[in-house]
This record gives structure tokens, sequence and C-alpha cells, in this order.
């Protein structure tokens, strides 16, 4: 296993962690397999998204927001970061990505993202490669 140090500067937001996730990959010496990456903390989370255009960073954050506001007056963890905590639990804490030819298998477009949801803070990623080596 492999871990990542991601410092984040807002209260939310996604960064992208592709080439960090290629460089494990690519040292692993691993041809054919699986990427694993996992979050390890409850107010924050990975994702698979469009790396191509930053409006969709933007879009999604929009709407999760939308989706659940930072304060309401139903929520009763006392720390203030509920949102957090539900937007961890809806995006997720791990993504697995095949990997063919030493390479990470993703789409044109795509990237993979830490993403904050109760920053500033630095945040742990981890990332465990397995399978056939090269």
């Amino acid at each position: 296993m492999e871990t990542l140090s991601v410092q984040t500067n807002d209260q939310s937001e996604l960064i992208e962690i592709t080439d960090e996730v290629r460089k494990i990959v690519a040292a692993s010496g691993v041809a054919s397999g699986l990427a694993h990456v996992y979050v390890p903390h409850t107010t924050a989370a990975v994702t698979i998204n469009e790396n191509a255009d930053p409006t969709v960073v933007h879009d999604i954050l929009g709407d999760l927001d939308r989706l659940v506001p930072r304060r309401q007056r139903y929520y009763q963890h006392a720390e203030g970061n509920s949102a957090g905590h539900v937007k961890s639990s809806l995006i997720g804490c791990c993504q697995t990505v095949l990997i063919e030819q030493g390479r990470l298998v993703l789409g044109t477009w795509q990237g993979i993202f830490f993403c904050e949801f109760d920053g500033p803070r630095t945040r742990r990623v981890h990332v465990t490669v397995a399978g056939v080596m090269s």
C-alpha cells in the first residue's frame, strides 16, 4: 500500500489525483490488475469523473451543496460537519480502477478526484495495486 498526502484549501473541493495514482501503478510493475484507491476519512471521498472541463467540478460541488446544505436545523452532530459526512457517504470512500499494459484503464475524459467536504485539512489517500507483474 502507498499513501498519498493531499492538502486541501477550501471547505469543499475536488482535487485530481490521477497522476499520483498513475505513478504508483507504474512503480508497482503490475501489467494487468487493479488499483484500489481508498480514503480513510468520514468527511472526504473519492470519485471518477470528467477532468477536461473544470466546470464539471464546479457543477458537482454546487449540486452537492444544493442537495446537502451545510446548515440544517435537524442536524444533531455537534461538530458542525454533518453535511460533510452525508456527502462522503453519497460519493463513497473508494474506487477500483482496472490496470492493463501497466496503465490505468480510464476513459478519455476521466480522472480520479479526491473530494474534500470538511476542509481545509491534510488528508490521506491509500492506493493498493494488485495483479500480474510485467
